[in-house]
C-alpha cells in the first residue's frame, strides 16, 4: 500500500449539530494525518461547481440547498489507503444501514443529511483537493 491523500467535507447538518470536533477525532483516531483543514460556507454557484457530475441526477437540487445551509468543514487527508479507509471510517451512505461505529451511523440522520462526504477515487480525491486547497497548502 501506498500514501495517497483524500479530501472530505464535514456537511452542514454535523457543524450545526456541534459534532464537528467528534468526527475529526474519528478520523485521527483512523490514522489519518490533518493536512489542512478550514471552515468555510459554499455559495450556491461553488456548490453547483462542486457538485456539478450530479446536475443531471433528481437529488441534486437539494443538495446544493443543503450545502449551502451552512457553514462546512474541508479537509486535506492522508495515510495509506486514504480513499478507502475514509470510506471505510464514514459508513455507508444510508445509516440505516451504516456499520456500528462508522461517521455515518453515530452522526447522519438521513441519507440526505449524511453528515460528511470524502473521494470516491484519486482522480476524483485530486479534483476535490484542488477545488478547495492551493498547492501550498498541501505542502
Amino acid at each position: 500500500m501506498s500514501v495517497e491523500r483524500t479530501f472530505s467535507i464535514i456537511k452542514p447538518d454535523a457543524v450545526a449539530a456541534g459534532h464537528a470536533g467528534e468526527i475529526l477525532a474519528m478520523i485521527e483516531a483512523a490514522g489519518f494525518k490533518i493536512l489542512a483543514v478550514r471552515m468555510t460556507r459554499l455559495s450556491e454557484p461553488q456548490a453547483r461547481g462542486f457538485y456539478a457530475v450530479h446536475a443531471a441526477k433528481p437529488f441534486y437540487a437539494g443538495l446544493v440547498k443543503f450545502m449551502t445551509e451552512g457553514p462546512i468543514i474541508v479537509m486535506a487527508l492522508e495515510r495509506e489507503n486514504a480513499i478507502a479507509g475514509l470510506r471505510e471510517v464514514m459508513g455507508a451512505t444510508n445509516p440505516e444501514i451504516a456499520a456500528e461505529g462508522t461517521i455515518r451511523k453515530r452522526f447522519a440522520t438521513s441519507i440526505e443529511r449524511n453528515c460528511i462526504h470524502g473521494s470516491d477515487a484519486a482522480e476524483t480525491a485530486a479534483v476535490e483537493l484542488g477545488f478547495f486547497f492551493g498547492a501550498a497548502e498541501l505542502l
